[in-house]
Parts: C-alpha cells; sequence; structure tokens
C-alpha cells in the first residue's frame, strides 16, 4: 500500500513537472511583436479589488478581456467568458473597460447583471487599452508568465456584426488556452476583433474646426438616430447627450460610412420612398470632420430643443386602439444563446362580423430580443379574402407608420390572428409578450380595401460556394384597378441583392434595387407615388444569393442550399401591398359565348389537374406514413413554420388532402 501511494505521489508529481516543462515550450513562440515593451499593469477592480498583471517566477497564463457595457458583442460573449474562466481554473481572467462613456455604476450594474466570473477594472485615460494596442470589443490578450502575448483577437468566429452564425466554427481563445496548456504553439496566434471600437478619451486637434456636437452633430443624431437609441429602445445604447456620443463617436463614423447606419439598403437611383431613413453626404462628411477635429462639443446655447419620442411601450397610432390583443396568454422564455426557431401563436379574436382595419401596430415586450414580428389573418378556410393576410410587422428601424382612414384592411367574421415571432438571445435570458394593437375603420368611409400579395421560388438549389446564385419569380396576379403601396424583399444570410422590376408602358422598370441586401433589416419600402396597376403588364423580382467563403454571414458554403424558414435555409419572396377600390369585385354579370364557355372549361380543367398533381405531390413529399393524414411532427420545420398554419385551417395540428386542394387552389387562382 506504501509503495503504491509512492508510486502515485512520484506519477503526481512527474505529471506536474511535464505540465510545467510543456507549457514552457509552448509559450515560446509569442507575438510580442507591435506591444509596449511593459504590459503589466497595477488597477483597483470596481469592487477595490488590488487587481495586478506582472511577470511571474511559475509558468501560468493570464487573459486580459477588453469589454463594454453596452457593445452587443459583449453582452453575446459575457456568459461564455464566465464559462471558460471556469474551464481553466488556473488560469486569470482579467476584464478592463476602457471606454469612456462606461462608469463604474456602469460597470457594476454589468458586472450583477452577467454575473461576470472575475474581476473588471475601469481603465480611466484608455491607459491600459494603449499599452496593449487593444481596438474593441469584446478583443481577448492571452499571456504567459512573461507577459508575452501568444493569442490576440476574437473570442471565436460565431458573432460578427450584423452576422450571428448557429454555432461558431472555430473557438480561438479556448484553442490558444488549450494549445498552451497542452505545451504546444497556438496556431493561429491572431485574429481580427469583431465588435465595437473602444471609447477612447477625446483630445480636441483642430481649434479652428465649426463643426460641433451642439451646432450640428446634436441635430444629426435627432433626424438619424436617437428615435432607435435611446432608453428602452432597440438601439443597445443611448446616444442622446454629449458624453454617450463622443464614446461612441469612431463607431457612429464607421457604421455610417460602412452604410450600416442608418439602416436604409435601397439604392437611391431607383424608386422614391415615404419611409426613407438615409443620411445626406453633407451630414457624414460633418461627422468625419468633427471626429477628426477630437469631437469638439460647443456652446451650449446652440443645443437643439430635447426631441419628444412616444415611449417605446405607447402607442403612435393615430388614436386609441379599439383593441389590443396579446400574442398568447403566457411570456415567451428567450434563452441568453443560441438559435430560436420562429415562433407562431394563434390567437382568436372573436370577430362575429367582418373587420375593417385602417391602422395597427405591434408593440414587443422586449425589443432586445425581438428581431421581427408580422401578424397574420387566417381566414375561416381560406376562401374570399385577399393575399396573404398580412396585417402588420414590426421591424427593427422601421419610421413611425402612416395610416389613411379611407383604406382598411379586411379581417372577415371568425378569423383567426397569427404571430409570427423571430427572437434573437442578447446574452441574457429575457421574456416578451408582444401585442397587437387595431383601429376599427368607419365601413361606409372605407373607399379601398387593402391586401398583401406574394411573389416566390421554393424550388430552386444554390450550389456550394456559388457567389452570385440568381433566383426569379412573377406575380401570378394584379388587380387591373388597383395601385401598388409598398414593396418588401425577403431572403435570409446568403440574400446579396434583390431587384423589383415592372414592366410599365411596354418599358422595364426598376421599382426598388437593394445592392446589399441585409436579413437584419426586414424593411418594407413604401412607395411616395403608387404605381397604378393599370399600367403594369408584369411585376417581378431576381434575388441573388452568395453562398461562397467570401460571404461572412454564410453559415456554410459547403452545402447546397434549398428553401427553408431557419436562417441556415434560404428564402426568395418578395411582398407587394396593394390598394383597389372596395366595389371592384362587383362587376356585372355578362353572358359568356359558346366560343368563351369552351375556352373557360379548358382552363378550370387545367386548372383541376394543376391542384390534383400539387396535391398528390404534396402528400407524397410529405405524408410519411402514407395514412392520407400529414400530422405535424412529419412536416420539416421549414414548412412547418412558413406555411402549414395557412392549410391547417382548423388548426387540428393535421393536414388533409381538402385542406391542401384549398389552399392551392387559392393559390393557383389568386398568385
Amino acid at each position: 500500500m506504501r509503495n503504491g501511494l509512492f508510486r502515485s505521489t512520484i506519477l503526481i508529481f512527474l505529471i506536474a513537472i511535464g505540465l510545467q516543462i510543456g507549457l514552457q515550450i509552448g509559450m515560446q513562440n509569442g507575438i510580442q511583436n507591435g506591444f509596449a515593451q511593459d504590459l503589466s499593469f497595477n488597477s483597483p477592480s470596481i469592487d477595490g479589488e488590488k487587481v495586478q498583471l506582472e511577470k511571474q517566477t511559475e509558468p501560468n497564463l493570464t487573459v486580459v478581456c477588453f469589454l463594454g457595457t453596452e457593445c452587443p458583442l459583449v453582452k453575446l460573449y459575457a456568459s461564455r467568458l464566465n464559462k471558460m474562466s471556469k474551464e481553466f481554473p488556473t488560469t486569470k481572467f482579467i476584464a478592463v473597460c476602457s471606454n469612456s462613456q462606461d462608469s463604474v455604476d456602469d460597470l457594476k450594474g454589468y458586472a450583477t447583471s452577467h454575473q461576470l466570473a472575475f474581476p473588471i477594472i475601469k481603465d480611466r485615460n484608455n491607459v491600459i487599452a494603449d499599452q496593449f494596442g487593444a481596438q474593441r470589443t469584446p478583443e481577448v490578450f492571452v499571456l504567459d508568465q512573461n507577459l508575452k502575448v501568444h493569442y490576440q483577437g476574437r473570442i471565436d468566429d460565431q458573432y460578427q456584426p450584423g452576422v450571428a452564425r448557429s454555432a461558431p466554427t472555430r473557438n480561438d481563445l479556448k484553442l490558444a488556452l488549450t494549445q498552451l496548456k497542452n505545451g504546444k504553439p497556438v496556431e493561429v496566434a491572431k485574429t481580427e476583433p469583431m465588435g465595437c471600437l473602444i471609447g477612447r478619451v477625446k483630445k480636441e486637434k483642430n481649434a479652428k474646426n465649426t463643426v460641433t456636437y451642439t451646432n450640428q452633430i446634436a441635430r444629426i443624431m435627432q433626424n438619424h438616430c436617437s428615435e432607435c437609441h435611446r432608453a428602452d429602445e432597440i438601439g443597445p445604447m443611448a446616444l442622446e447627450d454629449y458624453d454617450e456620443v463622443i464614446g461612441w463617436a469612431e463607431m457612429i463614423l464607421e457604421v455610417v460610412q460602412d452604410n450600416r447606419m442608418p439602416p436604409w439598403h435601397a439604392d437611391p437611383a431607383h424608386g422614391e420612398f415615404l419611409n426613407e431613413r438615409r443620411m445626406t453626404v453633407a451630414e457624414k462628411q460633418m461627422l468625419k470632420d468633427w471626429v477628426a477635429a477630437g469631437t469638439p462639443k460647443g456652446d451650449e446655447a446652440l443645443l437643439p430643443k430635447p426631441r419628444q419620442y412616444v415611449k417605446a411601450t405607447q402607442w403612435r397610432l393615430p388614436k386609441k386602439p379599439d383593441v389590443v390583443f396579446d400574442m398568447r396568454s403566457t411570456p415567451f422564455n428567450v434563452p441568453a444563446e443560441g438559435t430560436v426557431e420562429y415562433q407562431y401563436f394563434v390567437v382568436d379574436p372573436k370577430f362575429e362580423t367582418d373587420k375593417w382595419i385602417t391602422a395597427a401596430e405591434i408593440i414587443p415586450g422586449d425589443r432586445r430580443v425581438l428581431h421581427h414580428s408580422i401578424v397574420f389573418v387566417r381566414p375561416p378556410d381560406g376562401r374570399g379574402f385577399r393575399g396573404i393576410g398580412w396585417l402588420a410587422a414590426f421591424v427593427p428601424g422601421q419610421g413611425t407608420p402612416t395610416f389613411n382612414p379611407k383604406m382598411g384592411r379586411r379581417i372577415p367574421a371568425g378569423s383567426k390572428l397569427v404571430f409570427q415571432q423571430h427572437y434573437t438571445p442578447v446574452g441574457k435570458s429575457a421574456t416578451d409578450m408582444t401585442r397587437i394593437g387595431l383601429v376599427f375603420g368607419d365601413e361606409s368611409k372605407i373607399e379601398k380595401e387593402v391586401f398583401t400579395l406574394i411573389a416566390m421560388d421554393q424550388e430552386f438549389l444554390i450550389p456550394p460556394g456559388a457567389d452570385n446564385h440568381k433566383v426569379s419569380a412573377q406575380f401570378g396576379w394584379l388587380p387591373k384597378n388597383g395601385e401598388i403601396l409598398a414593396l418588401s424583399p425577403h431572403m435570409h444570410y446568403r440574400g446579396k441583392s434583390f431587384k423589383m422590376t415592372a414592366e410599365i408602358q411596354g418599358k422595364e422598370q426598376t421599382l426598388l434595387n437593394v445592392p446589399k441586401y441585409d436579413f437584419n433589416w426586414q424593411h418594407v419600402y413604401q412607395l411616395k407615388e403608387p404605381i397604378q396597376t393599370s399600367e403594369v403588364k408584369s411585376l417581378q423580382f431576381t434575388a441573388a444569393f452568395d453562398n461562397s467563403s467570401n460571404n461572412p454571414a454564410n453559415p456554410d458554403p459547403k452545402q447546397h442550399v434549398s428553401w427553408g424558414d431557419q436562417t441556415w435555409e434560404e428564402m426568395a419572396v418578395a411582398f407587394v401591398a396593394v390598394a383597389q377600390p372596395r366595389n371592384a369585385g362587383q362587376a356585372p354579370v355578362v353572358e359568356l359565348t359558346e366560343e368563351e364557355k369552351i375556352e373557360l372549361a379548358k382552363k378550370e380543367k387545367a386548372l383541376d389537374k394543376k391542384v390534383a398533381d400539387f396535391v398528390d405531390k404534396y402528400f407524397q413529399r410529405f405524408d410519411l406514413n402514407k395514412d392520407d393524414v400529414i400530422a405535424r411532427s412529419e412536416l420539416p420545420r421549414s414548412v412547418r413554420r412558413y406555411g402549414s398554419w395557412q392549410i391547417d385551417q382548423n388548426q387540428d395540428g393535421k393536414i388533409t388532402p381538402e385542406e391542401v386542394k384549398q389552399a392551392a387552389e387559392w393559390k393557383f387562382r389568386h398568385r
């Protein structure tokens, strides 16, 4: 027994020596070039604890993490850093905040909210950031006992601005720590950090500069930013006062110059839109000059009056809603991380008569986690109803909706309301209870019915690596005496560009061109001047997809990609909002000639065959147990989430041949 204990002790000792030697070998090749000669520091944490980084005699590793309280990517990675600090208990983790706009109280709130497992330092005057040459949050540095840097850059590659993969393809920080612990050099020692620029302390550089915060920049913020970037709104940080704005100045300039903000993606050469959100060339130049001059404040007397906004929880409708419906009886729980499938919630408004809706608005319970919400009308049997049933939408970055009391969307008696909810985790768990408010119109004053039509191609297949794969589709039907009010494209992360064209008076015209499509912003482009459908011979779109490795948002460039509702699948869809006179369908009865009756009979027969073929193919594809009933569990997620609620009319979780037949008849007759 004593011999066994002795052998065990020697073995443990040898393993420890081996790990120590291996760690020393693995640390021999650092990336010290480009760093200050001395990276040591001694600073109190926000809790008053002494935090030191200095050379040690024993092999050890330290991870220095540059964080900030409001950067969206920092929030997403907080819990991941906590987990990693526990996975590597002998590695010291230190958080450093160098943002001038983050106060100690802000940092304490952040540390408590995210239950930070390691100390955080307030880096006043960005001294430590300058030592390390840190540029963004989050950005991490792995150092050995001699303060030699072995890894610098991102935590992993899951999140980038505007990009959220379902999972990381490379866990850079974890791999670096593992390789060093195993006595190996870090394979990839430096990566590009993705996140927010550190808000360093500014020094005024040009006293003669005429652009100041109080005179010009505050007005630019009011006109283009503050509607979303204020307390309790969807913007991740508030941009309503000088101290906040100067901390984000370089970041604001970057996203403006990259055309990521304000969120607007239509080519100005084609179409004019009521809800356009575009910063002028002159305004962009003012921002650039202001940042270059060191962000001077200016004369307080020149500040514009504070803008009054409707609170995020209040209605922007023309009047108090006549009725409000919650999406369900209990809130939906959104996890801190991961991918949340589209959620569908069906609400019965118990309308016993047709209702005309002249205004509708969706208010999220938690705007931080709700990417978008669309409410559809599902009529009792899918008949006698124009379009796809679009009622209202909440879209980040969309302006205040406009309403016309003489136009309305009709909700047939007995209809259900279907909430389509797309959630995106933000680094901490949340709950959401979205609601919709409806304003009823006076039926006697409604002159035009508004409805939404759809064009789509569901049969495409994007090859692996294709960087410009094009998919086209045409609207099958437009009312002859209507007008087009708005246009909206829809693709996913591989969406590259989108163009909608129409043949008008014998010429092809581009109605909407989106050269750089961004899935994160589901815009509805409201036309400044409606287009008369009587002049439109055809209406179509072409969508281009980038399935190559050059697309940073691409979930997997090695995959063939087909239609599906998940973000790693794709869609090629266009919506148009159309208005038509209410009496448009009340044309006088006209007696058909014999030739016309024969021609009509041929068309009906062809339609019946087309419908029957569709039903057969649908059941061949999805009726896995061949019992002539398709259960929800037999459907792929994409079909369950996008279309099954439209087909399953009685919402019993099963689709019958008759239900598919009704849906197909409506599709082929009216689209």
